[in-house]
């Protein structure tokens, strides 16, 4: 009987996790302001622009895109894996992929898309060279090397232990 009570406390305990997912969505609100502001600065010299400085305002909004679209991922991804199942049967434009990534999916598709942002910003940095360091720029590629490195390996364990779970 205590075990029983203990447990129900237990699994009830998720529902702490309910604000973390609530603060993402005000962290999506956050990053669609920093669009707007984006657009509007984009925008506003857009006929000064060079080639090269379009580009790198083109790349900052998909850069945010990457980032809303992590918080998305996150949001969905973790609350039906450690909160609630979501009832879709309301929802005509229900995303495939919701509901079907599990632990490990959300693991793989968080850092894939950390390495996706990492890029883009390297990216930004090699457009922009003159604003930067040679050490700067090493920083950066290393960096970007260590999420690469980060999401390979995980990859391969989580595709190691599933290989040892099958048989």
């Amino acid at each position: 009987m205590l075990e029983r009570g203990f447990e129900r406390f237990l699994f009830a305990s998720r529902w702490l996790l309910a604000p973390f997912y609530a603060a993402l969505v005000l962290g999506l609100l956050i990053l669609l302001v920093k669009l707007g502001q984006e657009i509007w600065h984009f925008a506003g010299h857009l006929l000064e622009l060079n080639e090269s400085q379009t580009i790198l305002g083109v790349l900052t909004l998909v850069d945010l895109s990457f980032t809303a679209s992590l918080l998305i991922i996150v949001m969905f991804s973790g609350y039906e894996n450690f909160v609630s199942k979501f009832d879709h049967t309301e929802h005509k434009d229900w995303p495939e992929w919701m509901g079907t990534i599990d632990f490990t999916g959300l693991k793989l598709k968080l850092m894939s898309s950390i390495v996706a942002i990492s890029a883009i910003q390297l990216l930004k940095a090699f457009m922009d060279m003159k604003n930067y360091t040679d050490r700067d720029l090493a920083w950066f590629v290393g960096i970007h090397m260590v999420f690469v490195v980060s999401g390979l390996l995980m990859a391969l364990t989580d595709r190691t232990s599933a290989g040892h779970h099958e048989t």
